[in-house]
């Protein structure tokens, strides 16, 4: 799973275009989005990283050792279930109200369900890795992320998207944008 990356923040169409907000407006309407592609540009490295370690040749496939990799691995799972917390508990309560797509049961939070999902194997095998019961295989490592890489990479632009200025001028108010937790 390469790296697939749309570097539009906002997509869609409203009955008056983004072009009828001032900057500042934008920029208010647009803040959830840029600061949530921050988080997931932080969690697209990481990824590719150690995709990429466990599809290249040689003895320290991209410049990883296999302690490296395993601990760099176990850190993305460990920052990504962190990230989903924080969300889950804090910040789709919040947006849920007066926006379906943070409801749950909806694909926002089913996809955080398919990506635990796959986490919690790669978790398992890292830690399998890390005390010595298994040697690292970095075939099996890559295995265990393509099981749910097209579901991540999908909904790191889907959450970027939705939070966008053209969705979020939608639901709320400017005041409301400035009170909204993030």
């Amino acid at each position: 799973m390469a790296s697939k990356r749309d570097s539009s923040v906002c997509t869609g169409s409203a009955s008056e275009s983004l072009s009828s907000l001032s900057a500042n407006d934008f920029r208010t309407y647009n803040r959830m989005s840029e600061q949530m592609d921050a988080f997931h540009h932080h969690f697209r490295l990481t990824w590719d990283q150690l995709w990429g370690a466990c599809a290249a040749p040689g003895n320290r496939p991209g410049g990883l050792s296999a302690r490296q990799m395993i601990l760099m691995g176990l850190q993305f799972c460990s920052q990504l279930d962190f990230h989903h917390s924080i969300e889950e508990q804090h910040i789709f309560p919040v947006l849920a109200k007066k926006m379906p797509e943070f409801r749950k049961g909806l694909d926002l939070l089913r996809q955080h369900e398919q990506i635990h999902a796959g986490l919690e194997k790669l978790e398992a095998y890292l830690e399998s890795c890390r005390s010595g019961e298994q040697d690292l295989r970095r075939e099996e490592v890559k295995r265990l992320m393509d099981g749910f890489g097209e579901v991540l990479w999908a909904h790191l632009d889907e959450e970027v998207q939705t939070l966008g200025a053209e969705n979020m001028r939608k639901h709320w108010s400017l005041s409301e944008m400035r009170r909204l937790p993030m």
